[in-house]
């Protein structure tokens, strides 16, 4: 015994001093890093190599590394490339797994560049699964990750799987055009491999297109490639597809020759996966294992022989603990298996929810750049429809040509209105709608939207009422721009919808918590109601009653769209009841904050407000900087009538070498222009001239470039489509206070 007693010492003393070195290598990350790292690049080596089986210990090893220390960027890199070995090793399900996990973690920590990796694996691990579909999704999504990263590299082989892809759904003209995309990608980098795969896959592509010619230029080129710089599974494929080529062009004997050539390197390369195989080389490791253990298991039991007792006490200990580990190892096994196909089934579902919320977001945000570029772009002609229809109106037309011009206008002015609303929508669907709150009255607030809105209530023969609590402060904080949008859209509607009738506004108290009041709005008439069946949607953008309605009472059906979403951004509540013939109540709830201050005395625009004829315009000159033909013309026309002479040039390049050589008093810039924008111009500009007038004419949204146009320096803005009266008046503004400022110096 005292034998057993010493061996079990021995035992203790080693495992203390192996825990103790382990403990010592653990407490240095950099060693940890660099031995996670190593083991990483072994085994992507073996994987080039085939060497399945020492992929796996690598990764083993470089796993349990960056476990212990929770290294959570080279846990993702370990299962993305775990993922490419089960793919290799056609273990999908298994790679599958692998990759979700890789994707989970790389997601939470945002490492971009490996998920980009991670999504191109997950296409492959797809095509092997011939679910195309599937495939481009990932690939996309990959192809969006190395863009946004800038890794041409990346995306240049991205690109080439994805045509690959559309290549095997016969799809072969887009399969040309993205390939096309990855080889100009890969030479521009020189990359090579990917430049030699592209080059291959182009000419199988322009084969199916019956463009021979061009397809064994391709094919030649690709293999010479591959030759030289040993590729040899891509030059295996260039053999093929010179083969097909050739047969194709009745060169027979050419295409046997590379067939043979083609089947030749296939053996080799076969024979070499097989020499390579996980499964063979897994098998003779596991042998040898057990091998070694036995014998362990032999020598212990011949330096115990000595003791009778003691072997036969271990043999029954032995015995039992074999059959105990033996019907667990059989319960695990069962339980495993259903757990593997569970968490199989849970994380395809994961990566298939992923891949769709990212597809949403996408999509989201394709909708709300085209949005922005759309109206932008609509903009700029109805410059052209609002600015024409004035002139001509205020050109002495025809009798019978004054309706029509007034038409025109009011067509102007109504598709501008509806443009500036899909505006809204898409800012408020896109979260860039900011709180500005400020001290304001509102009772004094709502008196003026009233005020404003009792002309259009006059014309319908509207009576408006307005009923505020007696209890109820005035002075409040919050975003008086929104409830002023909302209020003059929902009494707007009312009126809209209502004939001879009345309309009340009731501002009240629903609850009070230190200075924080939540109160209630009600804006309600007696109009003609809304049925229960249109109720249910009619926050939703482009919902209106019915066409009928539409027709006769007009709109675009976004107002209410809009409304709903200021009250969310204000953190309140908006509800309906209504009954067709009776009439509709409109009631939200938000919560304010009380103040003492009062309200900021309201600094309104100062236009000019004298006589243009005090003005001394004779040698006033006004640089007119815009690309747009028509637009130029409009503008000259307008300065013409108001007695101003101006130059005009179409690129911002242009309009800095004129001020620089010219005197001018005025500057009206566009934005977007070839060359250089308005912006940039006009920075430059300030670089040697802060003094010299510039008005942004522009149409941007003002609010979203806002900032942009401050740094660059510009003196106003005016957006386009304008009040050419406004315009008028902000020009004369300008000059007369030019001309204030000079006559005091």
């Amino acid at each position: 015994m005292s034998h057993i007693k010493n061996y079990i010492y021995i035992a203790l003393m080693l495992l203390s001093m192996t825990v103790s070195s382990q403990k010592n290598i653990s407490d240095d990350p950099e060693l940890i890093q660099n031995s996670i790292d190593y083991h990483i690049s072994q085994a992507q080596t073996e994987l080039e190599n085939f060497n399945y089986f020492k992929v796996q210990k690598n990764l083993d090893e470089a796993l349990s590394l960056a476990e212990q220390s929770d290294n959570k960027k080279s846990i993702g890199i370990i299962y993305a490339i775990k993922g490419r070995l089960q793919l290799s090793i056609d273990e999908s399900d298994k790679a599958i797994k692998s990759l979700t996990k890789a994707i989970e973690v790389q997601r939470l920590i945002n490492d971009n560049i490996n998920l980009g990796n991670s999504y191109k694996i997950f296409g492959d691990v797809y095509i092997t699964k011939k679910d195309y579909s599937q495939a481009l999704d990932y690939y996309r999504s990959a192809k969006s990750k190395f863009e946004e990263e800038s890794l041409n590299a990346e995306l240049a082989d991205v690109l080439l799987s994805e045509g690959k892809t559309y290549f095997k759904l016969k799809n072969y003209k887009k399969a040309r055009d993205i390939i096309e995309q990855s080889l100009a990608l890969a030479k521009k980098d020189d990359l090579l491999k990917t430049q030699s795969d592209a080059l291959i896959s182009h000419s199988l592509v322009h084969t199916r297109l019956n463009h021979n010619e061009k397809a064994l230029t391709y094919a030649l080129e690709g293999v010479k490639l591959a030759t030289n710089n040993n590729f040899t599974s891509i030059l295996n494929n260039g053999y093929l597809a010179l083969s097909e080529i050739y047969n194709n062009i009745q060169d027979y004997k050419s295409s046997r020759d590379y067939l043979d050539a083609y089947v030749k390197l296939s053996d080799s390369l076969t024979n070499l996966k097989r020499a390579n195989s996980s499964k063979d080389q897994e098998t003779q490791y596991l042998l040898n294992d057990a091998l070694e253990k036995n014998n362990e298991m032999f020598q212990k039991l011949e330096k115990a022989e000595d003791d009778n007792s003691l072997s036969t006490l271990i043999s029954i200990l032995s015995v039992a603990l074999i059959t105990i580990l033996s019907l667990l190892t059989l319960s695990l096994y069962k339980n495993n298996n259903i757990r593997l196909k569970t968490n199989n089934m849970l994380h395809k579902k994961n990566g298939e929810l992923i891949i769709a919320k990212e597809k949403a977001e996408l999509a989201s945000k394709t909708k709300a750049n085209f949005l922005s570029t759309v109206t932008h772009e609509l903009r700029t002609p109805l410059y052209a429809v609002t600015g024409l229809s004035n002139m001509l109106l205020e050109e002495n037309p025809k009798p019978e040509q004054v309706q029509h011009l007034k038409s025109l206008k009011f067509s102007g002015d109504y598709l501008l209105t509806f443009i500036n609303d899909i505006l809204q929508i898409n800012k408020i669907e896109a979260n860039k709608v900011d709180i500005e709150p400020e001290p304001f009255n509102l009772k004094k607030k709502i008196n003026n939207i009233i005020l404003a809105l009792n002309n259009s209530a006059q014309d319908n023969n509207v009576k408006i009422h307005f009923e505020y609590d007696k209890n109820l402060p005035e002075n409040f904080i919050a975003d008086q721009l929104k409830i002023s949008q909302i209020l003059i859209n929902l009494i707007g509607n009312s009126i809209k919808f209502t004939k001879d009738g009345d309309i009340w506004i009731r501002i009240y108290k629903i609850e009070e918590k230190g200075k924080i009041y939540t109160l209630r709005f009600e804006v309600e008439d007696n109009g003609i109601g809304i049925s229960q069946e249109k109720q249910d949607n009619m926050f939703e953008s482009f919902s209106q009653g019915s066409i009928q309605i539409n027709r006769k009472y007009g709109g675009t059906g976004l107002g209410l769209s809009i409304v709903k979403g200021l009250i969310d951004i204000l953190k309140g509540k908006i509800y309906v009841k209504s009954e067709l013939e009776k009439g509709t109540t409109f009631y939200f709830e938000i919560p304010l904050e009380y103040t003492s201050i009062e309200e900021a005395k309201e600094t309104k625009t100062k236009y000019f407000s004298g006589n243009a004829s005090d003005l001394d315009l004779t040698n006033v000159k006004i640089l007119v900087v815009e690309d747009n033909k028509i637009n130029q013309m409009i503008t000259k026309k307008i300065l013409t009538k108001m007695s101003l002479k101006c130059d005009i040039v179409d690129n911002g390049e242009d309009a800095v070498e004129m001020i620089k050589t010219n005197k001018y008093d005025i500057v009206l810039m566009d934005i977007h222009m070839p060359g250089i924008s308005g912006i940039e111009a006009t920075k430059i500009v300030r670089s040697f001239d802060k003094e010299q007038i510039i008005f942004a004419l522009t149409a941007v949204t003002i609010e979203d470039k806002m900032h942009e146009f401050e740094e660059a320096g510009f003196t106003d803005i005016i957006p386009k489509p304008f009040k050419q009266e406004e315009f008028e008046k902000k020009l004369y503004n300008a000059l007369a206070s030019k001309s204030n400022s000079s006559t005091t110096t």
